[in-house]
């Protein structure tokens, strides 16, 4: 309610950017709302809740508005503005730590001290990258514990990875209620993701994006540098991130920060680097022609395959001494890729190049983050995604000599048993989610992500008319509806097994899955900055 009711709050530059979002009615409905509430009284002390959640806010809005000098930029960090320190802003006994999770209560009843509220943020800011310089803060909850928190402005649009991570937590919900998926501990992992307003639809005036260096983009979002913008991109949003601690990008373990370090560089020195392998691949004929054929690209793809070999399995030697540490670590991995492979399929996420998964050095789970390209949008793309999920060499090295033959294929059928109908119907109602991806937005993805690795000049296409946004006229409000539709009916296909004309038993999909996610034909002809060779 409160992200609806701050439509109009991104600011680009100095200037306010109040392009409508949502439509104007659903934005006066979300504010007479909130005015309701704070005048009403009763036992859940809803008129002192509501203006300490507000002042919550607002705090974490000025704090992503909070523009760095030039000497914050050389240093990485700043101190905490005046306003918002620990004298001024302190003890919102009524409002959870934002990060915190808060298991929903039948009785209703949040009365202070049952959980842990906010007490501070400590003094100083750390900038991570980025044209928008998100902010690592840390704030202090009641129970002494430190939470470490992202705070952004601009570039993701955070409204998509906040209902995918409630889909996420749903879903969590229904493999434990299974005594199967239970068992086997099989879980997606999750973080928090709070917007504190619908996107703007702001615009960038140079689309000559250039994405910093890979260690910029190393824990919950991918954050993008450029050389030339002028105003916020498409999709400006402000929101809060959860920090995932104790985690690594597969992309830095396995080739390092520069991309041609990590792992392969250390077991397999003699291998081709991954940067080389990226511009043979990129500089085979039918890529440089625009060509749909695949027979240069392939014969490059299988040169690049056989002077890159897989190295993943050397982290769970690194991280695990133990035998028996090993093992279930290992087994961890497997679980993981299952779950999260399958739930990805049937919400049709993607984008899950290896920058985009984070390696728990814990537990061994992955995190998936990014999660803007979903509902099979990813075949909107402007080098189309081919695969369901990823599944690649290096993924299957973690598993071990079975492959997918093992833990794998069984976690898989038993994930894709569960019934996610339901938890993605809620979806068609739900005012932030934008179902659709322009061909602006998805050509703008790969051209910025990939930017300063890839030389070839692509497309740019222009977004015009009023489907470019998200919504704001009644014809944007029915053809989000038959998107959302379209999504329903695609997931319920899958759910029933329907795969290319024909129905499929759970096994049968399973097989069908895995032997799409590594068909040779179309690994060869993903986008170049997917890496499928790693």
């Amino acid at each position: 309610v409160f992200a609806v009711s701050n439509n109009g709050r991104v600011r680009a530059g100095n200037q306010r950017v109040m392009q409508s979002a949502v439509d104007n009615d659903k934005v006066q409905a979300a504010k007479a709302m909130l005015e309701q509430l704070r005048a009403r009284g009763g036992r859940n002390g809803l008129c002192d809740i509501i203006p300490e959640m507000g002042d919550m806010i607002e705090a974490y809005i000025k704090l992503a508005e909070t523009p760095a000098t030039p000497a914050d930029k050389a240093k990485k960090g700043a101190d905490l503005p005046g306003n918002l320190r620990k004298r001024t802003l302190h003890d919102l006994r009524r409002v959870p730590v934002l990060s915190h999770a808060l298991e929903v209560r039948t009785s209703c009843d949040y009365a202070p001290g049952s959980f842990p509220y906010f007490h501070h943020f400590e003094n100083s800011i750390e900038y991570v990258g980025g044209i928008n310089l998100p902010k690592k803060i840390k704030c202090v909850g009641s129970n002494g514990r430190t939470y470490t928190q992202l705070v952004k402005a601009g570039n993701d649009d955070m409204r998509q990875d906040a209902v995918m991570e409630q889909l996420f937590v749903l879903v969590n919900h229904l493999l434990r209620k299974s005594p199967s998926t239970r068992r086997r501990g099989l879980r997606m992992t999750t973080y928090k993701v709070i917007p504190f307003t619908p996107h703007t639809g702001a615009h960038l005036a140079s689309h000559k994006a250039v994405p910093s260096a890979p260690h910029a983009r190393p824990f919950l979002t991918s954050v993008k540098s450029s050389k030339s913008c002028s105003r916020l991109r498409e999709d400006s949003s402000l929101g809060m991130l959860e920090w995932v601690e104790e985690t690594t990008p597969l992309m830095h373990y396995l080739c390092g920060e520069s991309g041609d370090g990590g792992a392969h560089r250390k077991y397999r020195p003699n291998d081709m680097p991954h940067r080389q392998c990226r511009s043979h691949i990129q500089n085979s004929p039918d890529l440089r022609q625009g060509g749909a054929l695949a027979s240069p690209v392939s014969e490059a793809y299988d040169h690049v395959c056989s002077r890159f070999q897989p190295v993943l399995h050397h982290f769970f030697l690194e991280k695990f001494q133990q035998p028996s540490d090993w093992f279930s670590r290992r087994l961890a991995f497997t679980r993981s890729v299952a779950v999260s492979s399958i739930v990805g399929y049937l919400v049709g996420l993607g984008d899950r190049h290896s920058s985009n998964i984070l390696l728990d050095r814990r537990s061994a789970e992955v995190v998936h983050i990014d999660l803007g390209v979903a509902f099979e949008q990813g075949k909107l793309l402007s080098t189309p995604e081919l695969v369901p999920f990823r599944l690649t060499r290096d993924l299957l090295d973690g598993m071990g000599v079975c492959g997918v033959e093992g833990p794998m294929r069984r976690c898989c059928e038993e994930t894709i048993r569960g019934a996610l109908l339901t938890i993605v119907e809620v979806f068609i109602h739900d005012p932030l989610y934008k179902w659709g991806l322009s061909p602006a937005r998805a050509g703008q993805r790969q051209r910025e992500e990939f930017a300063d690795e890839l030389p070839v000049e692509m497309p740019h296409v222009t977004e015009t008319g009023a489907g470019a946004g998200a919504g704001g006229t009644n014809a944007d409000t029915g053809r989000t509806n038959v998107d959302a539709e379209r999504v329903l009916l695609r997931v319920q296909q899958k759910l029933a097994g329907y795969v290319e004309g024909e129905i499929l038993g759970v096994q049968g999909q399973v097989q069908h899955l895995m032997r799409e996610a590594m068909d040779h034909d179309k690994l060869c002809r993903m986008f170049v900055g997917w890496a499928a060779w790693v």
